[in-house]
């Protein structure tokens, strides 16, 4: 991704994700702090998807819509913002090899927010829900389906 490709990334989600409408000022950034973790998928027509990942607190959950202003000094994990295709571009296998690149390319937990009843896909990708109070809280503005995921999650003890 580059910053010529955020008009066609900012298009993406609004289909994508009409329930979860974020501001060009949002991909910028992240393009910005994590550079070498956010893709776009080319497409006949321009951009047809997209996906951006960055270093991030495991169950920090990034509030929707908002400047991070920074990564924070704790980054024990990669949180997956987005990966968002077209209708056209779905259904090919462009999302899983989106998510081979990403896999490729981190060596640490990956975790991310499932919205649109995505949580199935997300889990044949590795991905397993996590859950606690504190979590429920933290995702109410996602919707009611939304579920806090973690791929390759620490063991604990």
């Amino acid at each position: 991704m580059t910053p010529g490709d955020l008009d066609g990334v900012v298009a993406v989600a609004r289909i994508a994700f009409p329930d979860h409408p974020e501001g060009r000022a949002c991909f910028a950034e992240r393009l910005t702090l994590a550079p070498g973790s956010c893709f776009v998928l080319e497409g006949a027509q321009g951009i047809a998807g997209y996906l951006i990942a960055y270093p991030w607190p495991l169950e920090a959950i990034p509030p929707l819509d908002t400047l991070l202003g920074g990564l924070p000094d704790k980054r024990d994990s990669w949180y997956l913002h987005d990966l968002a295709l077209l209708p056209e571009a779905r259904g090919g296998g462009n999302a899983r090899a989106g998510l081979a690149l990403l896999f490729t390319k981190l060596d640490a937990p990956i975790a991310l927010v499932s919205v649109n009843e995505s949580a199935a896909f997300w889990q044949a990708q590795g991905f397993e829900p996590q859950d606690s109070p504190a979590l429920k809280a933290k995702l109410s503005s996602y919707g009611p389906d939304a579920r806090y995921m973690v791929r390759g999650a620490p063991n604990p003890g």
